[in-house]
């Protein structure tokens, strides 16, 4: 079997359109709710005046509704079927909330008034007007986003899912590129034109879907079955399945607490620890990531070779061993191919994770259901992951070189995990 490179690109248009507007969400609305305040330097843009504490809160909001909105758009479109297929009526029917509420965060922030002398009235009012907006926008997506993924393992075989994985990732990767590298461009021409930008590869990603992508019909006998219990897909597989799944959830949690660790504190270490500039630190970060992105395609015919379950571990461990050697070694030099090579590590884990847990369902009617179980994992740790680590590092003092025994120790934690889970290989093409 060959994977078949140019449906899974079109596939990965969806993850593509959303790794943009998140990258230029995650950018531009922490600025936007912190700019007028005392303490945070926003060089003339305006803003509501939050606290640190209160942005953060409000930033975490999008994993909230992912965690109780992703399983059950999982479910319920897994018992849908239309002339459209399973899929797409809720990517046609969310994407565009999520494009309009996009593009209508800057115009919201544009409505506030220059000078806020006796006006506090009128911020409070826009800051609820820009409440709603990013609440439509954050509603929408996290509907959006099972359906999305969920397309890769619907059109793809088992034995191929890992190396599919690795393209929609990588065509997730480039969206952040792009994002990334046109945004400051983009602002100097408007604080509306990045969001405009953003909307409109959105509304092309979902278009090229419409085009190109047709859902299995075979799936559509499944879809119509009567119920829509959350357990319904678990409860069809064997006492032992479910056990290796409840490890298998355990182990994605643990490492992306782990990971978070690592994403959120990383440049805190190398201005504090390392004496590196505001500007240079977040570059060590992006080696990591650019490594991930480069090393996705092949994290997914390693796994081919070696199998999910040893692959995920190997890149645990090689990641994790790393992070505990530059805990000791505290080097400006060495932190860079650690990143490096890390990347490539979390490759191994990352790209494999969400086949190994479709690929413990029964059926494949059910791919929606364990699409949204995984979520439910990794969005927990999303939730959970900024508390546990922060706490632990104010508790040590400050000292952000504890980051590099705090993931170690969460990926241990998941490895052994991982020596729990026995289902979520690739299942043969005729299974």
């Amino acid at each position: 079997m060959k994977l078949d490179y140019r449906k899974t690109f079109l596939i990965g248009f969806g993850f593509f359109g959303t790794s943009i507007m998140w990258t230029l969400y995650n950018a531009y609305v922490p600025i936007y709710l912190q700019a007028g305040s005392a303490t945070f330097d926003a060089h003339g843009e305006v803003g509501f005046g939050l606290g640190a504490g209160l942005t953060g809160v409000i930033m975490t909001l999008d994993n909230v509704a992912a965690f109780f909105l992703l399983p059950l758009i999982g479910v319920w479109s897994d018992r849908v079927w239309t002339r459209l297929g399973r899929r797409m009526p809720f990517i046609l029917a969310l994407a565009p909330i999520a494009i309009v509420a996009f593009i209508l965060i800057p115009v919201t922030v544009q409505m506030i008034p220059a000078d806020l002398s006796g006006q506090v009235g009128q911020l409070g009012t826009q800051l609820a007007l820009f409440m709603t907006t990013i609440g439509l926008f954050l509603l929408a997506m996290a509907g959006f986003r099972t359906p999305v993924i969920t397309l890769m393992p619907d059109l793809t075989p088992s034995p191929l899912r890992s190396q599919a994985n690795g393209v929609i990732n990588l065509m997730g990767g480039v969206g952040t590129l792009i994002a990334t590298l046109g945004s400051s461009v983009l602002y100097r021409m408007g604080r509306i034109a990045p969001f405009a930008f953003g909307g409109i590869l959105m509304a092309l990603a979902v278009v090229m879907l419409l085009i190109f992508i047709r859902e299995p019909r075979q799936l559509a006998a499944a879809a119509k079955e009567e119920g829509m219990g959350a357990l319904r897909g678990v409860k069809r597989i064997s006492p032992e399945a479910r056990r290796s799944l409840g490890f298998l959830m355990l182990a994605i949690f643990c490492w992306f607490v782990g990971y978070n660790a690592v994403e959120t504190f990383l440049s805190s270490y190398g201005v504090s620890q390392l004496g590196m500039s505001t500007g240079q630190a977040p570059l060590l970060m992006g080696v990591a990531s650019l490594a991930f992105l480069v090393f996705a395609i092949p994290a997914g015919y390693i796994a081919g070779r070696l199998g999910r379950r040893r692959t995920i571990i190997l890149g645990l461990t090689v990641f994790g061993v790393l992070l505990l050697v530059n805990f000791f070694l505290r080097s400006a030099s060495l932190i860079w191919p650690i990143m490096a090579i890390g990347g490539m590590g979390w490759a191994l884990v990352n790209i494999n994770s969400l086949p190994m847990v479709v690929d413990t369902s029964a059926s494949d009617a059910d791919l929606g259901t364990y699409t949204g179980l995984y979520y439910i994992a990794s969005q927990l740790a999303a939730v959970a992951g900024p508390t546990i680590n922060g706490f632990i590092v104010e508790w040590g003092g400050g000292n952000y070189n504890l980051i590099f025994l705090l993931t170690p120790a969460f990926f241990a934690l998941a490895v052994l995990c991982m020596l729990g889970v026995t289902r979520g290989e690739a299942k043969s093409s005729a299974a």
